[in-house]
This record gives C-alpha cells, structure tokens and sequence, in this order.
C-alpha cells in the first residue's frame, strides 16, 4: 500500500537509505499487557480502579507521564492534579522497573527483519518515548539489542516525538541526510516526526495509535510486517 507520492515495490523500500530508525511499542514490540499491568497497579496505590488492557492500549504513545495522566482522567472523570499525577507515575516507574518484560513479545517478522537489515549494513537506530532506562532491559530479554546502534528515549533529549529533534539528532550524529534516512513507526507521531525531519516515513497498522488508522498520517508506505522490507 502506497500514497501517490512514492510508488516503488515494497521490497525497494529502503533502496537507497542508509539509517532506518524504528519506533518500539507497537512497532517492533507489544508491550501493553505489561504496560497496562503497572498503570492498574499504579492506579491501586492511589486507591482508583484499575483500568485494564483494553484501554491503556489506547493510551500508549507519548510517554509514561501522558500514559499515566490518561489513566488518571479516566478513573477520576477529571483532569488530576499535578501531586496526583507525580505520585501515580513515580509508582507506575517502579512497577514497570520490577516487571518490564513478562508478557512483551516481538511482533511477526520482526526479529527477521532487523537481522537482515544489520546484515545489509544499514544503521539502525531506535526512537521512542518510552523512558530510557527501560529500553535496554527489554531490548536485551527480548534478544535485538545487538542490531541498533543508537537507542533514543523519550527522556534522552529535551523534546521527543513528535519533535523532530531525535530524528534530526540522528542525521548529526552519525553525519547522513534526512533523504537518506526512513522512520519505521506505527502512529501518527512517528510519522509527523518523520515528515518533520525529512525522512522517508514507513507504518505499520497493527500497534497503538489512539484508535485511529495510521493511514490518516499518510505514511509513504504502509506494510502489514517488517518482514515485507526485506
């Protein structure tokens, strides 16, 4: 599935890229039973109803303050206050801290993909917003930690997605132009940062974005599993 603005086969995606930066949660990883399992844990300690997998999947995306504040609004039917909101967060950080990776799996196709991407010699790179200190702990049980060069959380630089900043940051580290680079994601954030910062834009439809279809966003391509790239 392709827009008007770049029609080339699916498996000529990459042709021509030298970094491929790639979203996590809902792109490479489901991460949301074990995401959900600490914002209801969270949401217990500050004596609220649990909210349940079926809704923080409609959560995820911008970060575990948002995430948190989400699930606060919804179990209070208002927006909380700023001490509720640090409190309730600071016990989902613990939480998730204990249990990141119990139910976590890599999506179909994944694992395929970024091993023959490395083998192709491309610079993979990880982008999300998803704090930083979880990143290598999921990376590692899950096994891909060996194919991205550089991880970018959502806390690494000032701003995150869906600034540009830590896809512009990419091109200066590693001295490549944003023609030559695709950002892999699964919603509208990756995508408006991608566009943002010049890069190619690529999207899944199966990961987590607010309930809407990440067609919307108008993604260059749009591919059913990684495995098509390759």
């Amino acid at each position: 599935m392709v827009n008007d603005g770049w029609k080339m086969p699916v498996g000529e995606a990459l042709d021509g890229s030298q970094l491929v930066a790639f979203d996590l949660d809902g792109t490479l990883i489901d991460s949301v039973p074990d995401l959900a399992a600490a914002v209801d844990a969270a949401l217990l300690d500050v004596d609220l109803p649990m909210a349940g997998e079926a809704r923080v999947r409609d959560w995820v995306g911008n970060g575990s303050w948002s995430l948190l504040e989400r699930a606060l609004t919804d179990a209070l039917g208002e927006a909380p206050s700023e001490v509720l909101c640090k409190t309730a967060h600071e016990r989902f950080l613990e939480h998730y801290h204990r249990h990141p990776c119990v139910h976590t799996r890599l999506y179909p196709g994944v694992e395929t993909a970024l091993s023959q991407l490395f083998r192709r010699g491309l610079i993979l790179c990880l982008v999300t917003n998803k704090p930083e200190a979880f990143i290598g702990p999921i990376l590692e049980h899950l096994s891909i930690d060996g194919y991205f060069t550089v991880c970018l959380g959502g806390d690494t630089l000032p701003r995150k997605k869906p600034d540009p900043m830590p896809l512009r940051h990419l091109c200066q580290q590693f001295d490549v132009s944003p023609s030559q680079c695709v950002m892999v994601g699964d919603s509208r954030h990756d995508i408006q940062a991608g566009k943002a910062a010049g890069y190619r834009t690529i999207a899944v439809p199966y990961g987590y974005n607010h309930g809407e279809p990440v067609s919307l966003s108008e993604p260059d391509l749009i591919v059913e599993s990684l495995e098509q790239l390759v």
